[in-house]
């Protein structure tokens, strides 16, 4: 069953492995990302890549942008806000050390 709050979506987009090294790609670059440039950091098939950039782009983690025949990505311009949200919401809830 798909959840209907916007931070699990969040959250469950961000939490697979080969998202993440996707999310950590686009975070470390100022430039928008080609889809054909995450196999690299992934080591997955361009299909997989493709999937993944999907799940990521439906969740809101990442806006898209057509250059001619290439796809370039880049996190979404909310995404820090988002994130640091959800952290907000669950500080106090677990001590850190």
């Amino acid at each position: 069953m798909k959840s209907t709050d916007p931070d699990v979506e969040f959250l469950q987009a961000i939490a697979d492995p080969v998202r993440l090294a996707i999310v950590r790609q686009l975070a470390a670059d100022s430039e928008a990302v080609c889809a054909c440039d995450f196999t690299e950091c992934c080591e997955v098939s361009q299909p997989t890549v493709s999937h993944h950039l999907r799940v990521l782009r439906e969740a809101g983690v990442v806006t898209t942008q057509r250059r001619g025949t290439y796809i370039y990505y880049r996190l979404a311009p909310d995404f820090s806000r988002r994130w640091a949200s959800v952290g907000a919401s669950l500080a106090g809830l677990i001590p850190l050390s």
